[in-house]
């Protein structure tokens, strides 16, 4: 097993560990460890939200999540020699569940969740259509997931790493700042927000001194957009095997992990769509000098795929346009395209007995492809998701004989704004 540099009680809170990681972005939240280029190491992460989601059949937590806190990010881990201008090269070497934990409050200790937020909390892809929270709770066996809350399916997860990054330079954080702010105020009284401006409140900064903190504090990125430094990608292939390029903004790069998924679809359409855990993951990193300059890797990082992904062979796709559910036509609008073609999805699943709560969550959680399919026909653009027919107890391809009724235990939990 390769050392572990960031241990995890699952006993104390986030805050309350030897080491703290932090749940915001910013170039003066010091290093929490060092390592070398060649090196291997382990690091523990929490589950984004610290534990306040509970493995229960009420969806009040969900609803009153509280979304300052996120995300408990490890780290940052800092690389000895790495500089601004160098390509950072992370190997995903394995990842799992809290390891040796396979019960216990925390997600991650043999059980995860899924949730539908609600508009007034975050909300989600479908927010329009699915106001209100809703939850699942998933039961893991080896790599399987099965939901008391979502009957008749079971499938193996793709364990990913949601949020992974470098931290920003001060003028990168700068530019960040500027423009997220200048598109609050465009609709500053939007709900949901159309971004997320800096939040003092449950900022968590690591080993930032006192008499710095509330500057910081006032100054740091929230994490849960993907920016130019990776950050929350939330991309399901981002598994084991998988090498990723970062960029380096500051010295060390000062590498940060967290967010830890047992199963997603593409898009994490419920915004907590994937299966959230705590969990484990073994990483190895290299460093290109000015690899950001020779490979033209400006910003964003460039990846690739792990290859242990669970072998699909079959699946039922989904189409959507760019017109809206009112009829408007909208010109090339691929999200829309995209929308259109999981509210498809939803609609078949409800045919066999489903609520449309249980299939959404459903796409959020299990390991579906989406697809741009096609950007340049005027005026629709045209999305599909790919949904794999063997995840389900039963045929869901259409026939004669008409669909199956799946049979119903406990329904997915709900909760609503009084």
């Amino acid at each position: 097993m390769p050392e572990l540099i960031f241990p995890l009680d699952s006993k104390r809170k986030f805050t309350d560990q030897v080491k703290i990681g932090h749940n915001r972005w910013h170039p003066a939240i010091p290093p929490v460890a060092w390592v070398k280029p060649g090196d291997s190491f382990r690091v523990h992460c929490r589950e984004w939200f610290d534990g306040a989601i509970h493995n229960d059949d009420s969806a009040e937590d969900i609803r009153d999540a509280p979304l300052t806190t996120v995300h408990a990010l490890s780290g940052p881990f800092a690389v000895e020699g790495a500089e601004p201008g160098d390509l950072l090269v992370v190997d995903i070497l394995d990842l799992g569940p809290i390891p040796q934990e396979d019960s216990g409050p925390l997600a991650g200790q043999g059980w995860g969740y899924t949730g539908i937020f609600p508009t007034k909390n975050g909300g989600g892809f479908l927010t329009e259509q699915f106001p209100d929270a809703y939850k699942a709770i998933w039961d893991f066996s080896g790599q399987t997931a099965t939901s008391r809350h979502i009957p008749a399916v079971s499938f193996t997860g793709i364990t990913h790493p949601g949020l992974m990054g470098t931290a920003p330079s001060a003028a990168l954080l700068s530019k960040w700042n500027a423009r997220e702010s200048a598109l609050i105020a465009t609709d500053p009284q939007r709900v949901p927000p159309l971004a997320l401006p800096p939040e003092p409140r449950d900022a968590v900064l690591g080993s930032v001194s006192p008499s710095e903190f509330d500057r910081i504090a006032a100054e740091a990125a929230r994490t849960a957009p993907p920016r130019e430094n990776g950050g929350n990608q939330d991309i399901k292939n981002l598994t084991r095997g998988s090498r990723v390029f970062y960029p380096v903004y500051v010295p060390g790069a000062n590498l940060s992990v967290g967010d830890l998924h047992f199963s997603q679809g593409d898009g994490e359409i419920t915004f907590c769509g994937a299966i959230e855990m705590g969990g484990f993951i073994d990483l190895r990193v290299e460093v290109i000098k000015d690899g950001m300059q020779t490979y033209r890797v400006g910003e964003n990082a460039i990846f690739m795929p792990g290859r242990t992904g669970p072998q699909y062979s079959e699946w039922l796709a989904f189409s959507g346009v760019s017109v809206t559910l009112d009829g408007e036509q909208r010109y090339l609008d691929s999200q829309l395209a995209y929308q259109r073609a999981c509210l498809h999805a939803i609609d078949y699943l409800t045919a066999f007995g489903y609520s449309p709560e249980q299939a959404y969550l459903l796409l959020g959680a299990a390991p579906i492809e989406g697809r741009l399919s096609g950007v340049v026909d005027i005026p629709n653009s045209c999305a599909t998701i790919y949904l794999p027919t063997a995840i389900f107890d039963f045929d869901i391809r259409p026939g004669a004989s008409g669909p199956l009724r799946v049979p119903q235990g406990t329904s997915a939990p709900h909760a609503g704004f009084d």
